[in-house]
């Protein structure tokens, strides 16, 4: 499967037009924030939070400021 991957696919025509490849844009890298990055800071910071009441000293990366 990963040879798959790692194959480029060769150029598609369509009535003699050549179509451009896929390719990473700035909406695929929001939208990737949006469902991977933005929960995953959410969570971490609600962890930080609860070992900051526990224990009584900071440990998230806003204690440093």
């Amino acid at each position: 499967m990963l040879n798959k991957l790692r194959l480029r696919r060769q150029a598609e025509t369509v009535m003699g037009h050549h179509l451009e490849e896929p390719r990473l844009t700035l909406v695929f890298v929001l939208w990737v924030f949006v469902y991977a990055g933005l929960p995953l800071l959410v969570i971490s910071s609600l962890v930080d939070l609860l070992i900051q009441q526990i224990t009584g000293s900071c440990t998230g990366f806003w204690c440093w400021f």
